[in-house]
């Protein structure tokens, strides 16, 4: 039932401050600050995105918890679906999670209402690799069985060439 408030009083949120600011500023300037705030989030986002990357990579790496940083990445992708979208309110909620320290808040408070069972990551570079001695490399050709030479006493089996 929230979902559904939700989607319904956001759009009526973002056409009443339309209004308001559209009445005050005029069309033009109105129009002009909903398509600046789409660029200038494009290029926080993006800069934001890719350190948040940096930051997963370098926690998988170290075999270190990703939650924290995978949960900023998805707070810093939704920023960008909220700064993309049209709108005064959506582009203040977009914004206000490209601050760390909103994000933070709102990832402790997401921790606290989820319980992990357990996490587990595994390196398989780490695992037994088969030691050095045990391949032998080659090369074959099959042969057709009048191919083959018949064996003698000072020869190899048969089944190579020379």
């Amino acid at each position: 039932m929230w979902l559904f408030l939700l989607f319904v009083s956001i759009p009526i949120v973002e056409i009443a401050l339309f209004i308001q600011v559209g009445g005050f500023l005029g069309l033009w300037p109105t129009l002009g600050i909903v398509v600046l705030t789409a660029i200038l989030g494009t290029f926080l986002v993006r800069a934001q995105g890719l350190m948040a990357m940096s930051q997963i990579r370098s926690n998988l790496q170290e075999f270190q918890d990703p939650t924290e940083s995978l949960a900023h990445g998805a707070m810093i992708l939704a920023s960008g679906l909220l700064l993309l979208t049209p709108g005064f309110f959506t582009d203040g909620v977009g914004f206000a999670l490209l601050i760390p320290p909103v994000r933070l808040a709102l990832f402790r408070w997401l921790r606290s209402k989820v319980k992990v069972q357990s996490f587990v990551q595994t390196d398989y570079r780490r695992e037994a690799r088969p030691a050095d001695n045990d391949v032998i490399d080659g090369e074959f050709s099959d042969l057709d069985e009048g191919d083959a030479p018949r064996p003698t006493h000072n020869q190899p089996s048969g089944w190579t060439r020379h």
